[in-house]
């Protein structure tokens, strides 16, 4: 019999919290809720959850907080509820490590659907043909990329810091050395699809990271652009381990 997924709901308003917990129980999950950081933790502490469900807007330590945290501390899926509007700072999530978002007011059934294709995702290889024997390390260009440490070292050997969202479209770069990918692939990947989601952040993740890797990011040589296509890491990628 297969195991029953576990949603962890956490939003500091108890009838949201009520609403989700009846209405992802009626839909074949188990689920627990939390009003704020410190229940959070305390639930992390007795249970393993394979999703966290996370409201943004809440008092003391905000969503975006926790799910920084959650993102260093831990692979768990994230899924953002929230309240604003501007495409730019629900940005900001999905480049935090979030895996999707759902935009309040919404309908509970948007939300399950979202939280069944995340769950897919996380059990699935990122693109659903790579094995477990996948390597963990890759030399691109003299730049050392670990995945399992989520280090990038310059060739120099200096450490260069990069956002979760530069870390995932990086690994589906290495993984995939010559291979054109699209903008809506690299969402999939990199943030999980998002309908409201505009393909230009790829680009703007694209634009960061090379600012990071490339010699003169005004003419990359590393990550090239394919016009109408997409991106590609035209590097030659050596697997490490």
């Amino acid at each position: 019999m297969d195991r029953i997924p576990h949603i962890l709901v956490v939003d500091d308003h108890r009838e949201i919290r009520e609403l989700l917990a009846q209405y992802l129980t009626q839909h074949g999950l188990r689920v627990s809720t939390a009003n704020g950081g410190a229940q959070l933790r305390e639930q992390l502490q007795v249970s393993a959850p394979d999703l966290v469900v996370l409201d943004i807007m809440m008092p003391g330590e905000d969503g975006l907080s926790l799910c920084r945290w959650l993102r260093a501390s831990s692979r768990l899926p994230v899924i953002l509820l929230t309240a604003v509007a501007e495409d730019a700072d629900r940005i900001v999530g999905l480049e935090m490590g979030a895996d999707d978002y759902v935009t309040k007011p919404f309908n509970p059934r948007e939300l399950l659907a979202r939280i069944r294709a995340v769950l897919r995702r996380a059990q699935a290889p990122a693109s659903g043909e790579l094995s477990p024997e996948t390597p963990r390390r890759y030399r691109f260009g003299g730049w050392t990329f670990d995945l399992d440490r989520r280090e990038l070292d310059a060739p120099d050997g200096t450490a260069v810091a990069i956002s979760a969202a530069e870390f995932r479209l990086l690994q589906a770069l290495v993984e995939r050395p010559g291979r054109v990918l699209t903008r809506d692939q690299l969402l999939d990947i990199t943030a999980g699809r998002s309908a409201e989601l505009f393909d230009r952040s790829i680009d703007n993740i694209v634009s960061r990271l090379r600012r990071k890797i490339e010699t003169d990011p005004k003419d990359p040589q590393l990550i090239r652009t394919v016009w109408g296509e997409g991106y590609a890491l035209v590097a030659s990628v050596e697997a490490l381990s």
